[in-house]
């Protein structure tokens, strides 16, 4: 690890300020440029003990450029993966309060709820699927605490940024039609994503590493070094497979399934 835990301290403490207020931060990466994934992970996670601390619950996980398309763009090879907390969580249809985020967008998931606990190393994608209650249709809402583009330099946002940022989550709605995870071939569920009834982005649940399951997978092993599993009951994000659309007040997004039913909710 590069920076020292008093840095790793101020950056979550600033994370949280900026969440707070509604203002955006520097890049992080800028001013630690020998900033590492470690590091962004250790700032994350003392964000993460400051709201538990301050009353919040996790309730699973999620699990954020799954595709190579992104990997390619932030030049890196593998996802990266944030924690969902209870205040996370709005209802299928329901209001998204506008003013509790900065610049939010959506994207269309599918969320694994666990039936037990899975633990790596080796977890395989068949371990997730044996340990996996439902699958159901999800929205992601992004938002990012720290400014996207650097107004002095114009450098863009890292990975490293999007790490410490929790992997930019800031909500999550569940919907649809729950299935068993052997009820359907999961790579091919696909969602139509429409913003207002006009239709924005479309996709294939393949395009998180070829089958869901294998992200939530990774994610069981990434985090075994840490003394860390997905638990029984959690949530857990395995990865968009749409580009994110951008949701303003007022606007109204949804999710159709099809099959598997529609997800949707309102920015208030």
């Amino acid at each position: 690890m590069a920076l020292s835990q008093d840095a790793i301290i101020s950056a979550a403490e600033r994370l949280d300020s900026a969440e707070k207020s509604r203002t955006q931060i520097r890049q992080i990466s800028l001013e630690h440029p020998g900033i590492t994934i470690e590091d962004a992970y250790a700032i994350q996670k003392r964000w993460v003990d400051m709201k538990v601390a301050q009353g919040r619950v996790v309730r699973g996980h999620k699990i954020g450029l799954t595709s190579k398309a992104m990997q390619s763009a932030l030049n890196i090879d593998e996802p990266d993966s944030g924690v969902l907390l209870d205040d996370m969580f709005f209802d299928d249809g329901g209001l998204v309060p506008t003013e509790r985020f900065i610049a939010t967008r959506i994207e269309a998931e599918l969320a694994f709820v666990m039936k037990r606990r899975l633990a790596g190393p080796a977890c395989t994608m068949f371990d997730v699927l044996n340990a996996t209650d439902f699958v159901v249709p999800a929205l992601e809402i992004l938002d990012t605490r720290i400014e996207r583009v650097d107004a002095q330099t114009k450098a863009t946002r890292k990975i490293f940024d999007t790490i410490a940022d929790n992997a930019a989550n800031a909500g999550i709605v569940l919907g649809g039609r729950p299935i068993r995870p052997l009820e359907a071939d999961l790579r091919w569920i696909g969602a139509l994503c429409y913003r207002n009834g006009q239709l924005e982005e479309t996709g294939l649940a393949a395009g998180v590493l070829n089958h869901p399951a294998t992200a939530v997978a990774w994610l069981a092993n990434k985090i075994a070094p840490n003394g860390l599993a997905l638990e029984a009951g959690q949530v857990v994000l395995a990865g968009s497979f749409i580009r994110p659309i951008e949701a303003r007040k007022g606007d109204t997004i949804q999710a159709d399934y099809g099959a598997y039913g529609s997800v949707s909710c309102y920015f208030a």
